[in-house]
């Protein structure tokens, strides 16, 4: 299992990204140099990867299928596709017709001396900010595993680069103990296609915390007192050798892996780089 498949229209990869909607994603945290709620910030993530992956498909003007997407809330109020009224994927082509809303944001960035500096820009909205209710996470990672499972399964799907998910929470699960869980996600990894395993990555937001943040972990930076952080690292994917390059510029270090795809207490403003990690260490045809 080589994870060396280029990602073409013919060899597509698919994207899937769970977010936790629950209550507690009304708590407020710093953002691109601005105080808003977790929810508000994890959709504008969201949004910022569906606009990226649809800039990365598109050549001379068409948008070419190379990702399936599938996006899935959950919260209170249950487990739900927030792309597909028909609750499967949908082709990257198919977002540029399903903006539902545009608008202005400031974005940060920091100069070559360090100072921080602002721009307002454009982006769209396919995901809106939600928060109610409990933490459904087995349901929800259930529903992934039905959906990732479905879409390996197609033959056309056999020879291409895995699929990733990637599992964004704040809090613990409401619905299962840690067992649960861990079995859960270990069916998750277990499928694929002839060119490797599915990527499940757990991104933990825990703003409140003061534990220093870690970006896809090694194994010997688990030692932190947060056991859900530890749990979540332990159903994670080990990264394949494929992602080290552009995993280590990331973190900013030249750490050995293996790597984990865990990252706890991050900065928000890195989320959407952990998010593009798949899609830039693969070479698009």
């Amino acid at each position: 299992m080589n994870y060396t498949q280029s990602i073409t229209r013919r060899h597509r990869t698919a994207f899937v990204l769970a977010i936790d909607q629950s209550g507690s994603m009304v708590e407020e945290l710093e953002f691109r140099g601005r105080r808003t709620s977790k929810a508000a910030a994890v959709a504008e993530v969201a949004n910022s990867l569906l606009s990226e992956l649809l800039l990365r498909a598109t050549r001379e003007g068409e948008v070419r299928d190379y990702y399936d997407i599938a996006v899935v809330g959950y919260s209170g109020e249950g487990v739900h596709s927030l792309l597909s009224a028909d609750e499967t994927f949908v082709p990257v082509s198919a977002l540029r017709n399903a903006v539902r809303n545009t608008r202005r944001v400031s974005i940060e960035r920091r100069l070559p001396d360090g100072q921080p500096a602002f721009n307002e820009v454009t982006v769209s909205e396919w995901i809106a900010p939600a928060a109610s209710g409990q933490t459904p996470m087995y349901e929800a990672l259930l529903y992934v595993h039905d959906l990732v499972e479905a879409w390996c399964r197609r033959p056309e799907h056999r020879e291409s680069f895995p699929p990733l998910v990637f599992n964004i929470t704040d809090g613990e699960a409401s619905d299962s103990d840690e067992e649960e869980l861990a079995q859960i996600a270990g069916r998750i990894r277990s499928l694929g296609t002839d060119d490797g395993r599915a990527l499940l990555v757990n991104i933990h937001l825990a703003s409140g915390d003061a534990a220093k943040g870690r970006i896809f972990l090694t194994d010997g930076e688990t030692a932190y007192n947060n056991r859900y952080a530890r749990l979540l690292y332990d159903i994670s994917s080990p990264m394949p050798p494929l992602f080290d390059d552009a995993i280590r510029s990331l973190r900013g270090d030249e750490a050995r892996g293996p790597f984990r795809g865990m990252c706890y207490n991050a900065s928000i403003t890195e989320l959407l780089s952990i998010l593009n990690v798949g899609s830039i260490s693969v070479n698009l045809q």
